[in-house]
C-alpha cells in the first residue's frame, strides 16, 4: 500500500524537472524571438520612416527670412560706407548714368530730370528719379529754397513715370536719407515702386 501510495508522488517529482526545464527552455526561445523581432521591426520601421518621412530641410519662408536678414546687414554696411564720402564732391555712380558713362535702362528724360530702372529691382516696377544736376542736393535732408522747383519736377516726373509703367493709381514714392534709411548714393533719387501690393510700415 505504501509503495502504491509513493508512485504518484515519484512521477510527480520525476515530471516536474522536466516540466521546468521545458519552460526555461520555451521562455529562452520566445524571449530571444521577441528581442530579434524588436530589432527587425525597429530597423525596417526605421528606415521606413526615413524613407517616408525624411527629415525636414528648411521651409522656404525661413530661407526667404534668412536672405532678408542677409540683404539688410549688406545694405546697412553699404549705406554707412557711402555715408563716409557723402559730402567730397565726388561724381556718384548717377553723374555717370547722367553722362552716359555707365548704360541704363531710360524711361524717362527732360531737360532736369532722368529715370531709369533699378539694377536691383525691389518691386515689378522699380524706377529711380534724379535730378541731372545735383546742386548740393545729396540727400533731401540738404534741400535749400533754390531747390524747390527741382524737387517739384522730380515729383511731377514720378508720375507721369507711373502713368508710362501703367502703374499711376497705384505706386509708392520712396526717398532714402542717410544711412539709418539706407541710402547708399548721396545724390538725391526716387524709388517709385509698383506692380505688387505693397506693404506698411515698409521697413
Amino acid at each position: 500500500m505504501a509503495a502504491a501510495m509513493a508512485s504518484p508522488f515519484s512521477l510527480f517529482r520525476s515530471v516536474v524537472p522536466t516540466l521546468s526545464l521545458s519552460l526555461i527552455c520555451y521562455y529562452i526561445f520566445y524571449g530571444y524571438l521577441f528581442c530579434r523581432c524588436s530589432r527587425l521591426l525597429r530597423f525596417y520601421g526605421g528606415a521606413k520612416r526615413k524613407s517616408f518621412f525624411p527629415n525636414p530641410s528648411p521651409s522656404l519662408p525661413s530661407q526667404r527670412f534668412t536672405r532678408h536678414i542677409s540683404a539688410s546687414v549688406d545694405e546697412q554696411a553699404s549705406a554707412r560706407a557711402a555715408a563716409a564720402t557723402a559730402d567730397n564732391g565726388g561724381p556718384t555712380i548717377f553723374d555717370k548714368i547722367i553722362s552716359k558713362e555707365i548704360p541704363s535702362t531710360i524711361v524717362y528724360e527732360d531737360d532736369n530730370v532722368l529715370a531709369f530702372r533699378d539694377i536691383n529691382p525691389q518691386a515689378p516696377v522699380h524706377v529711380l528719379v534724379i535730378p541731372k544736376l545735383r546742386d548740393g542736393l545729396t540727400q533731401l535732408g540738404k534741400a535749400e529754397p533754390r531747390h524747390a522747383d527741382i524737387l517739384g519736377q522730380l515729383l511731377y516726373a514720378s508720375k507721369v513715370v507711373a502713368e508710362k509703367e501703367g502703374i499711376v493709381d497705384n505706386f509708392r514714392v520712396v526717398i532714402n536719407n542717410g544711412p539709418d534709411a539706407c541710402q547708399s548714393v548721396y545724390h538725391l533719387h526716387l524709388h517709385i515702386l509698383g506692380g505688387r501690393q505693397m506693404k506698411w510700415p515698409p521697413g
